[in-house]
């Protein structure tokens, strides 16, 4: 019952009981009711009416509240579509049942147990599957927004300035710097045949097919550019947008000593280096030239993780193996350490799935566009720095 129900039955309540105590003084005096207790009941009963119409509105408007939510709710519920498998969602955009193609967007869930006993929406497995073709969708902060007008992200390059002053000498103004990033939206997208005896056997899993395509397709091509992109027709890579710190000696053929990868870890912004998110990347080249180095006391200054999947650490930092950095060589940057999350990664929208039975018709397949737009870059190209091998 609303708050406005319950005070006007309280209203309501009081008015007859003020009613039944005149009928009860004049039950008790054996006697009719005078004029005054007749104008006086009157109005009374005028009262009741006005509060029992106010009820009767408001209750009425709570019902109309009830069946407008009620037929929201069954707008708002996703068709038959959504109560499709993937895979057949996959096979009703083939047959053209769905026009128009199908977005696959993520869904948060709570895991309870293992992940490998829980299922996974097709979005999920293609984004899983893309972070093993590289690590940037994984250690980046990724923005996803529904569409893919320019969004623009405020960066603070400079504090204000604290300074001594005497007395009564005027302050000076010390205003901090602010600045921008904007990040577009990269189209990535390619094509997958699929002859249509697949389609036509319930038995087979489309959906792990498309999805492990997309992983290695999307994932490989997105972390490639997310690591090295020139920020010119694809996203500013994070190794191109890194500043550049220390460089290698010479006869290593490239590769980092000790005193290297200290002066690397110092040449980073010491707040920077607290912030959480700080890491290595480095291709499978540089992770096996790391794992020789030596302090000097001649212990290696590499631990591994804890368990499976853990990353290994370095100096204390976790280290990731990004395939797409470049291998240790000499002029090569083939180290970066930072904080990544300064790495922002736009998504817009989700993975579009569309399809054309047309395209290769005389082939006997239905094929499907598989389509992913994203861009990426640093917001302070002093959070992320760089090693560069010698140059002989």
């Amino acid at each position: 019952m609303s708050e406005f129900v319950k005070s006007q039955v309280e209203v309501r309540n009081n008015l007859i009981a003020q009613a039944r105590e005149v009928l009860d003084l004049a039950s008790a005096e054996s006697r009719g009711l005078t004029s005054e207790e007749n104008e006086k009941i009157a109005r009374i009963e005028a009262d009741i009416d006005q509060r029992d119409a106010a009820i009767d509105t408001a209750r009425k408007l709570t019902e109309r509240e009830n069946r407008a939510n009620e037929a929201a709710a069954t707008l708002n519920t996703t068709p038959e579509e959504s109560r499709q498998s993937e895979s057949d969602i996959l096979r009703s955009i083939a047959m053209g049942e769905i026009r128009g193609g199908h977005e696959f967007k993520s869904e948060k869930r709570t895991l309870t147990s293992s992940d490998n006993t829980v299922p996974k929406s097709f979005y999920d497995q293609v984004f899983q599957v893309a972070r093993l073709a590289g690590p940037m969708l994984e250690l980046g902060e990724i923005i996803n927004t529904t569409t893919g007008e320019n969004l623009t992200i405020p960066t603070l390059t400079a504090r204000s300035t604290a300074t001594i002053k005497g007395q009564g000498v005027q302050i000076s103004d010390s205003d901090p710097v602010f600045s921008s990033i904007t990040l577009g939206a990269f189209k990535y997208s390619f094509l997958i045949p699929v002859a249509n005896e697949l389609l036509n056997d319930a038995g087979f899993d489309l959906s792990a097919l498309i999805a492990e395509q997309a992983g290695n397709s999307v994932g490989f091509a997105v972390n490639t550019d997310l690591t090295n992109g020139t920020g010119t027709v694809q996203p500013t890579g994070v190794m191109n947008a890194a500043s550049s710190a220390v460089t290698g000696g010479t006869g290593v053929s490239g590769a980092p000593t000790y005193e290297n990868v200290l002066d690397l870890v110092y040449a980073l912004d010491g707040q920077a280096r607290l912030l959480p998110g700080v890491a290595f990347i480095t291709a499978k080249s540089g992770l096996s030239a790391l794992r020789k180095i030596k302090d000097g006391d001649g212990r290696f200054i590499w631990t591994e993780g804890g368990t499976q999947g853990q990353p290994a650490n370095l100096l204390g930092y976790p280290v990731y193996e990004n395939p797409a950095v470049t291998a240790v060589g000499t002029a090569a940057f083939s180290l970066g350490f930072g904080h990544m999350p300064s790495y922002k990664i736009r998504t817009a929208g989700g993975i579009q799935i569309a399809q054309s039975g047309d395209f290769a018709f005389d082939k006997d397949v239905t094929t499907f566009r598989v389509t992913m737009r994203v861009d990426g870059n640093l917001t302070h190209t002093s959070h992320v720095v760089k090693f560069k091998g010698g140059a002989s």
